[in-house]
């Protein structure tokens, strides 16, 4: 601790010891704590505490106060705890019989305050800190402590019940850690006292017939297994067991959640990775005692597992699927593939009963689905998905859920009745239906996809969440569908789906809620951005109405919508082009010049942020893709949207509009042979030199150097940040130390400058109506390459990058600011200089 600090610190132990005077901050405290770590985690705790007896007297004042603010003692708990975690200072506390006097039973555990949930966990938080060495468990086991804990796990104070759970997570395995010099056995005497104690309780709660108890050992040995991976946990998993077993042939199963975490929590660690191993009897188990709705969660969580045995595996997987298999046979259709099991794991009346309830049915089937979507995006499946099956149940449940299954049985009739309408169903379904998109065998009910997904997009009670997740579905099939090598053969299917899909499509974009508009648009940007390439889709996509519709949809009342549109007309802009090479089509050009127009139109006229921002987008891709309006005259192009989003007021419209300047910026040096590139040949002193005015020329053309230093000067951090970042790059290709040398045999100056100087430059530049002579920066225009280069070496772009990166705290952040800032508060002195830290 330094000088200053240790001057300090006894004034802000008599604020805190004062009951009169309360920090008005608590974050104070929190920071005061904190800067405490740091210090005991450098220096020695007992010498900080010899040095600084104010800290010692401290915590002996606040424990004489007959009222202390419950903050103020929370505060101590923590406090005493961050020094006890020295051995030696430990010691040191003890014999003042401090830590007894606030941890044991006499302390805060007798007063009013352990009401305060604050104090509370400022004890748990305290005690945490402590242990870090034997005495300190030694401590606890003699005071008490430990049965204090054991109370905590059920606080009604979620914080402090977790942070107690983990106390107990930590002594256990910090007691075994440390013990283990030789191999530990099952007997209790091989085990130090404190686990002993711990293990003790686990167990005997495990066999009562407490839920609560039973829930929170179960969550102290989750906790356990997934952070610690020594032998030492397969020989307290021998131990435990039995009581865990028996609580899975209860009927009904209790804590079944809390046995799924601990299961998956075991199994994830190496030390019961072993085919052979006890744990998979008992998942083996718990996959078939475990009710439907809880299981779900342990066969996936298995599925993924390597080292998981192949019968557990397939165990897993039926039981994935039986409620899909359930749905399939209460429909009533030609089951022409067969079925998903072919034999039942558990017994499916329960699955039935689940699914003829309204209260669990669509609860069930969601967490059903969810968790085989899961599967699908697993690289290495460890078993095989029957995925025709899957797929026509998965259609089958889309059906149930608009009205278009016909019930073969009682619980057909049920589940129609339960799902018509069900919105959480259908976005489940949607979403599984998308990613079976991938299988290999997609093709082969290619048809029955395409009609379901037809029969959500034109329905008018489809939802505006379930429309958008059935648009992300209908793409991700007519994406996997242009890919596979077969995709020819079942184009003539493809095209009349398309044909249909954009009548559809016609009607959404006039839909009178904008969501739906919004959404159309979205799909008809990714589409047309996955398929453009594909001549087929082209022409059917510009036999329809869609691409005038979008066109209209840029002078939508709703911005959002307006985005939408200028989004998707960006892509489109791509077919257009393509679409008027082709004999008999006129005036293309004509009309790609009108979207331009329209677009530069909204990014300078329109009242929202929204289509600005998308406006800036779309040209930041048209340039990066070489859009051939774009191309006809890239630099006329870059300098008006350049003059167009500098003055725009909205910060994300000028980042936008900084990255069209530094992908512009690159093409030319990179056109020029100048962009850095290891496989690009040397050019000779002469020829670079041309280059480099070659391409500053162009940059003055557009005013580039101009749009930078204005954004460098902005007010908004993110943008003034971005353009010192390009204006750092630029500098390093443009002014070489030769540039550099040339500016001060002239004469010129090359003083460092820094942002009111830039600011002032500029505003000269803009008074500028020609370029100047040579001469000084200022008095020459932004189009004048000598003058600009002087600019951009004569800013000190480092410096500013160093400042725009700084925290806006830099000034006043230190421990000494802070007991400042803790005596300011109480008035203590004169001059209030308290800072933002």
């Amino acid at each position: 601790m330094d000088r200053e600090c240790s001057q300090l610190l006894p004034s802000v132990c008599a604020v805190l010891a004062d009951s009169r005077q309360l920090v008005a901050d608590d974050t104070f405290l929190e920071k005061f704590l904190d800067w405490f770590k740091s210090l005991t985690e450098t220096e020695s705790s007992l010498l900080l505490l010899q040095e600084n007896p104010c800290l010692t007297e401290l915590i002996t004042c606040v424990l004489k106060l007959k009222d202390p603010s419950s903050s103020t003692l929370s505060f101590i708990l923590r406090l005493t705890g961050i020094f006890a975690a020295s051995e030696s200072c430990f010691q040191y506390l003890q014999q003042r019989e401090l830590l007894i006097s606030l941890f044991g039973a006499v302390g805060p555990l007798s007063s009013a305050l352990w009401e305060e949930a604050s104090v509370r966990s400022g004890w748990v938080q305290g005690v945490h800190s402590m242990v870090q060495h034997q005495s300190a468990l030694h401590f606890l086991c003699s005071c008490g402590a430990i049965d204090v804990i054991f109370t905590l796990q059920g606080d009604p104070s979620l914080f402090v019940a977790s942070a107690a759970n983990q106390l107990l997570v930590h002594m256990l395995t910090f007691s075994l850690q440390s013990f283990q010099t030789k191999p530990v056995n099952i007997k209790d005497c091989d085990w130090p006292i404190c686990a002993q104690k711990l293990i003790v309780h686990i167990e005997e709660s495990l066999k009562s017939n407490s839920a609560s108890r039973i829930k929170q050992s179960l969550k102290l040995l989750t906790s356990v297994f997934g952070c610690c991976h020594d032998l030492w946990t397969e020989v307290l998993w021998s131990r435990l067991s039995e009581p865990i077993v028996y609580l899975l042939e209860e009927e009904p199963v209790h804590a079944g959640h809390s046995l799924v975490d601990l299961f998956l929590s075991m199994a994830r660690s190496p030390v019961f990775s072993c085919p052979e191993c006890s744990l998979w009897t008992s998942v083996t188990c718990a996959l078939e005692h475990l009710n439907p709705a809880q299981v779900g969660r342990l066969a996936v969580g298995v599925l993924k597992l390597q080292e998981c045995p192949q019968a557990v595996k397939i165990q897993a997987l039926s039981v994935l699927l039986q409620p899909m298999d359930c749905v399939l046979k209460a429909a009533s259709q030609p089951l022409e593939y067969p079925g998903l099991l072919n034999r039942s794991v558990n017994d499916s009346a329960t699955v039935e009963t689940l699914l003829s309830c309204r209260s669990s049915c669509a609860s069930l089937l969601c967490q059903t689905l969810a968790h085989l979507e899961e599967l699908q995006y697993l690289t290495c499946l460890p078993v095989d998905l029957p995925h025709i099956p899957l797929l026509q149940s998965v259609v089958t449940i889309l059906q149930f859920c608009i009205g278009l299954a016909t019930p073969a049985s009682y619980l057909g009739n049920e589940i129609s009745r339960i799902l018509i309408g069900c919105f959480r169903v259908q976005r489940s379904a949607l979403d599984i239906l998308g990613a079976l998109s991938h299988s290999e065998s997609h093709s082969v009910f290619m048809g029955s996809v395409f009609d379901i997904l037809l029969a959500y997009l034109k329905s008018p009670d489809t939802s505006p969440t379930v429309l958008k997740k059935s648009f992300q579905a209908t793409l991700k099939w007519l994406v996997s569908l242009s890919e596979a090598p077969s995709s020819k053969d079942h184009w003539q299917q493809t095209e009349q789906f398309l044909r249909n899909l954009f009548l559809v499509l016609q009607k959404r974009l006039c839909s009178p809620y904008w969501e739906v508009r919004d959404s159309a648009l979205e799909f008809l940007t990714l589409l047309v951005k996955h398929l453009r390439e594909k001549e087929g889709f082209r022409q059917v996509l510009f036999s329809s109405e869609v691409p005038k519709l979008t066109e209209d949809l840029l002078e939508d009342p709703e911005s959002y919508v307006r985005a939408s549109a200028v989004t998707a007309m960006g892509q489109l802009s791509f077919l257009t082009h393509l679409i008027s090479k082709k004999p008999g089509v006129e005036n293309g050009n004509v009309k790609e010049k009108s979207i331009v127009a329209q677009l530069k139109e909204i990014l300078s006229t329109d009242s929202e942020g929204f289509p600005r921002r998308a406006v800036i987008s779309v040209f930041i891709d048209w340039l990066r893709e070489g859009h051939p309006d774009v191309l006809k005259d890239t630099e006329q192009f870059v300098s008006s949207v350049l003059q167009a989003v500098s003055s725009d007021l909205d910060w994300e419209v000028k980042a936008g509009g900084l990255e069209l300047a530094e992908v512009f910026s690159a093409q030319i040096l990179g056109r020029l042979g100048l962009a850095a590139c290891p496989y690009a040949a040397v050019l000779s002193s002469a020829t670079r030199s041309t280059h480099l005015s070659e391409s500053l020329q162009i940059f003055c053309q557009v005013k580039l150097f101009e749009f930078l230093f204005g954004a460098l000067c902005d007010c908004d951090r993110p943008v003034a940040q971005k353009a010192c970042d390009i204006l750092i790059a630029l500098k390093a290709e443009l002014c070489d130390e030769s540039s550099l040398k040339e500016g001060t045999s002239a004469g010129l100056s090359t003083e460092a400058r820094g942002i009111a100087w830039l600011e002032e430059t500029l505003r000269r530049w803009s008074s500028c109506a020609k370029p100047c002579p040579r001469g000084d920066a200022d008095e020459a225009g932004s189009q004048d390459p000598n003058g600009v280069l002087l600019v951009l070496r004569t800013v000190d772009l480092e410096g500013l990058h160093r400042s725009l990166n700084r925290s806006s705290d830099h000034i006043e952040k230190s421990p000494q600011s802070l007991l400042q800032d803790i005596l300011a508060t109480v008035g203590t002195l004169e001059e209030n200089e308290t800072d933002c830290y």
